[in-house]
């Protein structure tokens, strides 16, 4: 019967074994270690705490700061696209973003790289308030006061 164990064992691959320990064998293992160790381990703790909470709060502060800007471009004589940037700073994707004013506003939208290396939602039409209304109202996170509407007139060449 051992012969067949064995046989069996040398066809298997090694596996890594997968150990929880409960909280009494942790406390041990630290009773193991020297006071030094014990006050190092618990001023780590301690310093990482800290670092996870001071980014929290710049995260928190970032959001509160970053603006929505929604801007109305005129692309020929009568027609308009409208550009949403900002949107990425408050953790959202910017691609499904675009799909639903896709869907909602049923134009055509994209995702586009600015000259500034940013990325903008673009939508065809002219949208900013009906955008501005729908992004108040499905994102609550986004407070009011940071979301703008602005109208860029493309500036028209030649003399007068």
């Amino acid at each position: 019967m051992a012969d067949t164990t064995n046989a069996e064992d040398t066809h298997t691959e090694p596996q890594a074994k997968h150990v929880i320990y409960c909280g009494d064998a942790i406390e041990a293992s630290m009773a193991t270690l020297s006071v030094d160790a014990q006050k190092r381990a618990a001023k780590d703790a301690q310093k990482k705490e800290a670092k996870a909470a001071a980014a929290e709060a710049r995260d928190h502060e970032k959001k509160m700061t970053s603006k929505v800007l929604i801007k109305r471009v005129e692309r020929n004589k009568r027609k308009y696209v409208t550009a949403v940037s900002g949107l990425e700073a408050h953790g959202l994707d910017l691609k499904k973003v675009a799909k639903d004013f896709g869907k909602r506003f049923a134009t055509g939208s994209s995702v586009t790289k600015t000259a500034s290396g940013g990325e903008e939602i673009v939508v065809q039409g002219d949208l900013s308030d009906e955008i501005y209304d729908w992004i108040t109202e499905t994102y609550a996170d986004i407070p009011e006061e940071n979301v703008d509407c602005v109208e860029d007139k493309k500036k028209k060449g030649g003399g007068g």
